[in-house]
């Protein structure tokens, strides 16, 4: 009908916002940059922190888009557009807008982030459910090493106990970023689960985490000790 207009999709509206324009200290990245690669997986770092799902973990799959844009007083800021993926099937997952502001002083990185789903709500909090009751019903506790295995393999007994342990290290990961240097967890060298009366659940962990690009840790000790990680479904 004449004097009607539609409505751009949300998303579009999210991408106009989240990518500046005309400045001139903007500068546009190619999206298979390491840079951009390493902002975006500091962004899911954060989302896969706060989220709290065990069954919504996600990894990065492609950055579609990138922009770093230089702010004197605060630092750099890179404004990204990438998919991902399922952290356990590798399926798609849905896309992401985020931004990603590295602080000249020496401070976390500050993240938003919004993203799409291709994964039925429901679908993740039942698979949430199915990881808490395998492990809150245990009438012995979970204790394991060395996950994964030298080659490569996780048992499906300890699938719950690696999914705690990616979520739960994200937070640290995140937390010890910076513009140049990245990590990942690499292995569990240690799990331990305490029993509780309570309805959550807790696990001491020892993890190795590895720097990105480089392969060792940052500080005095190749591997790190993290204790009374605790979920609560």
């Amino acid at each position: 009908m004449p004097g009607l207009r539609a409505s751009p999709p949300a998303f579009l509206l999210l991408l106009a916002l989240a990518f500046p324009r005309g400045s001139l200290a903007v500068q546009e990245l190619e999206p298979g940059s390491r840079s951009a690669a390493a902002a975006a997986r500091v962004a899911l770092l954060y989302r896969n922190f706060q989220a709290g799902s065990l069954g919504g973990l996600r990894a990065l799959g492609q950055v579609r888009k990138a922009t770093l844009k230089n702010i004197p007083e605060s630092g750099h800021k890179y404004y990204l557009q990438f998919s991902t993926e399922d952290y356990r099937t590798g399926e798609d997952a849905g896309n992401c807008l985020a931004t990603v502001l590295f602080p000249k002083k020496k401070s976390r990185p500050v993240v938003s982030i919004k993203c799409s789903h291709t994964k039925d709500q429901k679908e993740i909090q039942e698979e949430d459910n199915r990881f808490y009751q395998r492990i809150r019903h245990q009438s012995k506790p979970i204790t394991a090493n060395n996950i994964p295995d030298s080659y490569g393999n996780i048992e499906p007994a300890l699938e719950p106990v690696w999914a705690l342990a990616v979520a739960g290290s994200s937070s640290i990961m995140w937390e010890k970023s910076t513009e140049t240097l990245g990590y990942f967890l690499a292995q569990v060298k240690s799990a331990r689960q305490w029993l509780r009366k309570d309805d959550f659940i807790e696990f001491d962990y020892t993890v190795l985490l590895h720097e990105i690009p480089t392969q060792t840790w940052s500080w005095d000790r190749p591997s790190m000790q993290v204790s009374g990680w605790e979920w609560f479904h």
